[in-house]
């Protein structure tokens, strides 16, 4: 297994069979400042992210970040499918490939796969950043790499098990 991926056993959460799911950063805390690493201001790599209590049905899982407070409407900065349900989460910097061990990573707003940080406009203020992750009831959602925002949503409805969500803050001075 590549060293960008935490199996289960070891981020020290219960794999399978709780009812609550939880996301975690070891980069930032819910509501607190995203670090400056993480953004465009600073090297613009994805902050490790762990996660727990997945329904124990979980097939899969996809992550979604984006800023609902982006100037010209909700704006997508990373998008992972086809996470196998023995994954338990991510190490910091996460490759911004299209495919990786049959993990998936769609097109951002920025017009390229992979992650791609908090950037807001300076001078608009502080903006929120979520990353939501769903637990699937399907292994695949048959899509290739590179797909859109709209492509992944339309395939998970219907099959969504479980989600949960950690936001983070930024502001550009």
């Amino acid at each position: 297994m590549l060293g960008f991926i935490l199996p289960l056993i070891l981020i020290g959460g219960v794999a399978f069979g709780g009812s609550d799911m939880k996301l975690e950063s070891k980069a930032f805390r819910e509501g607190e400042s995203i670090p400056k690493k993480y953004t465009c201001d600073g090297i613009d790599v994805s902050p490790p992210l762990s996660w727990s209590g997945a329904p124990k049905e979980t097939k899969s899982f996809i992550l979604i970040m984006d800023d609902p407070d982006a100037p010209i409407g909700t704006f997508t900065h990373w998008i992972v499918y086809d996470i196998p349900p023995h994954v338990g989460g991510f190490e910091e910097d996460f490759p911004k490939t299209p495919e990786l061990e049959g993990i998936k990573q769609g097109m951002n707003d920025f017009g390229y796969v992979g992650y791609g940080g908090p950037c807001p406009p300076k001078g608009h203020g502080t903006h929120r950043y979520f990353f939501k992750l769903y637990a699937l009831d399907l292994s695949s959602l048959e899509l290739p790499p590179g797909a859109t925002r709209r492509q992944v949503e339309e395939r998970m409805k219907g099959h969504i098990l479980g989600e949960t969500s950690l936001m983070g803050r930024y502001k550009r001075d």
